[in-house]
């Protein structure tokens, strides 16, 4: 029989993971290259990636309810697809969050100390790695406090931004630079920093009553986070405009110069830094609990189903993850590692809303968002760019390859 673990999570704290897994480093990075794609159509490309993770978020509240256990759309994917699609999510999901804890990992080292980046990066991994190993209730506090310093700081570059002299609200206009590929592509990157949310529903089997918690949990971190990006973003815009949000590579940090407070450049390169913390514990924290759920079916080694006596969490999984992680930080390119991410969790998402769609026999509701979220998340997907979606394609038909040579191994019940 499989070890379980303990369910210590009530709505505030799985509000804050998911807040934390989302108001990170992907709102200080994934500005500016979704503002080169999309111009000054860059709010029309948050507003469908918010869309899209509305409905996400829905399919995976529904699908959480039905399944409290480690390993969201894997476990929901297996349940009401079969075999093959659950294990397909999981391999999506690990692999594309691998390269997110990457992300992140490099966002603090490039905000720390630009010039040794990657030894920052895996510093950072070694550090939130002990973290989670000390247990879940931990990280879920150590977030909290994350989320406020993140907060404090995202509001005073809204509020420096908006009083500023710079500001001109003519730049938020949609100008004829604006394409629907290039809305597309934006949606596609800036779905990065939304995707957190689903940290609630793999933590499934921590949350306590989980048939209440998690539906509540998961829209209300992802209503808060939208209110946030949204803020930021028409404030940044206005101030810095399309072409130079574009062209920015700390676009945050830029527009406070531009609005003349030079003494905030610090702040935020501080708070970008307590972001990308935030977001790489909670994805580290993800990751593993997906690894644990595949390795209880046979589909990773069984070693990594693992329960620590003490600590009631995944510690083989958690420990596999971090060395896998500090690997791809020493070696990865920040970029590129976001539009990775970004095609394996829109494909994980896919069949999460496929998932949903079948919890239901008429047409309904649940059934119009999944099929929204559906296409949403493979519209999204195949807009981003070139090589992003040729990497993720051949990384998830490399999974698919293994999975047919292995077979699909029976669950341990």
């Amino acid at each position: 029989m499989a070890q379980t673990l303990r369910r210590s999570l009530g709505v505030f704290d799985a509000v804050v993971i998911g807040l934390g897994s989302m108001v990170g480093a992907g709102i200080f990075a994934a500005l500016g290259p979704a503002a080169g794609a999309a111009g000054t159509g860059l709010l029309v490309g948050l507003a469908l990636a918010g869309a899209v993770a509305y409905c996400n978020a829905m399919a995976s509240a529904r699908l959480a309810a039905c399944y409290p256990a480690s390993g969201g759309t894997y476990v929901y994917g297996r349940e009401r697809l079969g075999p093959f699609w659950g294990y397909l999510a999981g391999w999506a999901f690990v692999v594309g969050k691998t390269a997110s804890c990457a992300a992140m990992a490099l966002t603090v080292g490039s905000y720390v100390w630009p010039g040794q980046a990657h030894a920052v990066a895996v510093a950072a991994v070694v550090a939130l790695t002990a973290v989670n190993y000390g247990g879940v209730q931990k990280s879920a506090l150590t977030t909290r406090l994350i989320v406020a310093v993140v907060l404090a700081v995202l509001a005073a570059v809204v509020v420096s931004s908006l009083g500023s002299g710079a500001v001109d609200f003519g730049r938020l206009e949609v100008g004829g630079d604006a394409s629907v590929g290039g809305v597309l592509q934006a949606g596609g990157l800036l779905f990065f920093a939304f995707a957190g949310y689903a940290r609630i529903a793999t933590l499934g089997e921590e949350v306590k009553d989980p048939e209440r918690t998690i539906p509540r949990a998961i829209p209300l971190a992802l209503g808060i986070a939208l209110v946030v990006y949204v803020c930021v973003a028409v404030s940044v815009l206005s101030v810095l405009g399309a072409r130079a949000l574009g062209e920015s590579a700390a676009p945050l940090a830029d527009a406070v110069r531009a609005a003349g407070v030079d003494w905030m450049g610090p702040v935020v390169r501080v708070g970008a830094a307590v972001a990308a913390l935030g977001s790489l514990l909670a994805l580290i924290l993800g990751v593993s609990r997906t690894t644990l759920a595949m390795a209880r079916d046979g589909h990773l080694p069984r070693t990594l189903a693992a329960v620590h006596p003490r600590f009631q969490v995944p510690h083989h999984a958690e420990l596999a993850v971090g060395v896998v992680v500090a690997v791809v930080a020493a070696t990865a390119d920040l970029r590129g590692a976001i539009g990775f991410s970004s095609f394996g969790v829109l494909v994980y998402y896919a069949i999460a809303n496929a998932s949903a769609w079948t919890l239901v026999s008429k047409l309904s509701s649940v059934r119009l968002l999944a099929a929204g979220g559906l296409v949403g998340c493979l519209t999204l997907a195949f807009s981003l760019p070139l090589a992003s979606v040729l990497a993720g394609a051949a990384v998830l038909a490399a999974g698919a390859v293994l999975y047919a040579v292995r077979g699909a191994p029976g669950r341990d019940d």
